[in-house]
């Protein structure tokens, strides 16, 4: 107690105790929320994210064949059968490494395989697929990627499910594997067409 009877104040002690606290706290509770976030992420499956165009008409355009080609691409090309359109290109990796399950799907014939060739050279396109095979029954060359920036696209290669009526269904980000058709994909379009039928009069 000092002369004026008073007790001192230990409010620079107490500030200190706090700020102490939240330094050794702060790093911990930073630590805690990126773990949470991280854990979060690598549970979520990268081609399940959703697309705004799902269940919307397919966007309208038109394409010229890719090299060599000579069918094209257009909106009005994807009505009258459920298909399958694959926004690939001949430098990306990941094209290449499902290239082969399209080539078994398209010796089957099970369902149409579009192509949408993103930002390729037209040389480079061509000797692709005419070095490895050419699974598509139609192919746009969308030199500019305006066509896929209307789809959606985020990059390639990224494979969508179109129904019937020309409406987008689904969309299936990474590379196709045979699990993905065989569990995922070829189902939802036998589905569709199921449905397709149903509805006729």
């Amino acid at each position: 107690m000092n002369n004026s009877g008073t007790v001192p104040s230990d409010a620079p002690t107490v500030r200190r105790a706090v700020l102490h606290r939240l330094a050794v706290l702060l790093p911990v509770m930073v630590f805690v929320a990126l773990a949470v976030l991280l854990g979060w992420g690598l549970t979520r499956n990268a081609s399940d994210i959703p697309s705004a165009l799902i269940n919307k008409p397919v966007p309208e355009f038109s394409l010229p064949p890719v090299q060599g080609r000579t069918l094209g691409l257009s909106s009005g090309d994807l009505r009258g059968e459920v298909s399958l359109v694959n926004v690939f290109a001949s430098w990306c990796l990941a094209c290449r490494e499902e290239h082969p399950v399209f080539m078994q799907l398209a010796k089957s014939g099970t369902v149409p395989l579009h192509g949408l060739n993103y930002k390729d050279q037209p040389d480079d396109a061509a000797r692709w697929l005419d070095t490895d095979g050419d699974p598509y029954t139609r192919t746009g060359a969308d030199l500019t990627g305006r066509v896929a920036i209307d789809w959606g696209v985020y990059g390639v290669p990224e494979t969508f499910v179109v129904s019937a009526d020309g409406r987008i269904v689904y969309k299936h980000i990474g590379a196709v594997t045979d699990e993905a058709l065989e569990k995922t994909i070829l189902p939802l379009v036998a589905r569709l067409r199921a449905e397709a039928k149903e509805q006729r009069p």
